[in-house]
């Protein structure tokens, strides 16, 4: 196993993991940060009013992005698969 492989296969790691985590993260900033204007605006400082918003807004992320997610999974699984013979070598 090359050093060059390596360095490839911790991209395609590290890659795979921002993609998979972004759109759930960033609706979850979104969502947060609307939810914490909003408390600031009408001085309403409900702990659970920071949750429920981005429970259901991470659920639904995850809804529309799933497919999206699993076939970026799936291609990377498939490929670290595939090169196995030079992993285990």
């Amino acid at each position: 196993m090359s050093e060059e492989f390596v360095l490839s296969l911790a991209r395609d790691s590290l890659n795979t993991i921002l993609l998979l985590a972004a759109p759930v993260l960033l609706v979850s900033l979104l969502v947060g940060l609307s939810v914490s204007i909003f408390q600031a605006a009408t001085q309403i400082q409900e702990p659970t009013l920071t949750f429920v918003p981005k429970i259901v807004a991470v659920f639904l992320t995850i809804l529309i992005f799933g497919s999206w997610m699993l076939n970026i999974l799936i291609n990377f699984t498939v490929g670290s698969l595939s090169n196995i013979s030079v992993i285990i070598r």
